[in-house]
């Protein structure tokens, strides 16, 4: 394992680089994740003798009909294995502390570096009992603020725009939490953003020319250090959540409204991280991990403004909603 990383509050041990991860300068000596890249639990040509359980199947679908993810259970549940409607595979251990990744001669490992990134460590992450948010996440004063939402609602768009003003981007797309003494804190994620080229174009401009993360992937890859932006790689408490809504075209957004507790925990139980995916165990411990932290994090629901063109009046409207509930903390 000569590649390490400090990703999620996890060290992962790499025996391949992985594409725009920062290397640690000290491996430590206990890994918390052991990564196989181009490589699976079995020995070559060895054919795997458990049985497979299949137990979720994306509702996503590929142009074929194909789901873009399935996932089955190995050995009464000791192994997961992840497969990918373009032939990249997953396999981790039950504990979280182990994973393998192959993927087809046509793909490369920047390919196999979305998904791990993504939904492969948000899926590790919980787990190992981590409470993670569908969500991006920027530094404000000291503190993260998390922009939490459905698909296509915003959150890289929003955190790009502040990272344009200053802020420190945190986390994209996975914001993974932990709770201390009773406060909530924001693990550090990695020192990109992905954003669709619509979204490119908002923050940017129509002339911003930004690489793809992968061949085979559409949305494009903000480095932060080679745009000028910055990124957070300190645990910080969690200030507050604003949950994106659908725009608005109202002369007067964008539109922020406070959330009663029941309307601001079942907004975060719908945007929780492979959710479908956790045990009953493991979800009820969601539901008060979440209840806990609503009882001291403020929530918000944020419509934004149909008009792209009227960004900085999105901004500005995040940083005094935030400001006000600082004053008022």
């Amino acid at each position: 394992m000569n590649f390490t990383y400090s990703v999620f509050g996890l060290l992962l041990c790499s025996n391949l680089p992985i594409p725009e991860l920062i290397p640690e300068g000290t491996s430590g000596p206990n890994p918390a994740v052991i990564i196989h890249m181009a490589a699976s639990p079995y020995t070559e040509g060895e054919a795997p003798t458990e049985q497979e359980t299949l137990t979720y199947t994306s509702s996503y679908t590929d142009e074929t009909g194909q789901p873009a993810l399935r996932i089955w259970k190995i050995a009464d549940g000791d192994l997961l294995r992840l497969a990918y409607y373009d032939g990249t595979q997953f396999w981790m251990n039950r504990k979280g502390t182990e994973l393998w990744a192959q993927w087809p001669n046509n793909l490369k490992i920047e390919d196999a570096a979305a998904y791990l990134l993504g939904p492969v460590l948000g899926l590790l992450l919980r787990l190992r009992g981590v409470t993670c948010l569908h969500a991006s996440a920027v530094a404000v004063a000291g503190h993260a603020i998390a922009f939490v939402g459905s698909e296509g609602a915003g959150k890289s768009t929003t955190a790009a725009l502040l990272a344009q003003k200053g802020c420190a981007v945190i986390s994209d797309d996975v914001v993974a939490l932990v709770e201390r003494e009773g406060s909530f804190y924001v693990y550090p994620a990695y020192p990109y953003l992905c954003l669709w080229p619509d979204s490119v174009t908002m923050v940017y401009g129509p002339d911003k020319k930004l690489p793809s993360f992968s061949p085979s992937w559409n949305k494009r890859l903000l480095s932060l250090a080679g745009n000028d932006l910055h990124f957070e790689a300190q645990t910080l408490p969690l200030g507050a959540i604003f949950v994106l809504g659908e725009r608005d075209s109202a002369a007067d957004a964008p539109f922020l409204e406070q959330l009663t507790p029941r309307e601001g925990l079942l907004a975060l139980v719908a945007n929780s991280y492979a959710t479908n995916l956790l045990e009953k165990e493991m979800r009820a411990s969601e539901f008060e991990f979440l209840g806990r932290m609503l009882g001291s994090v403020p929530i918000r629901r944020l419509r934004p403004r149909e008009d792209p063109a009227r960004s900085d009046e999105l901004c500005d409207a995040i940083l005094r909603s935030y400001d006000a509930m600082r004053s008022r903390a």
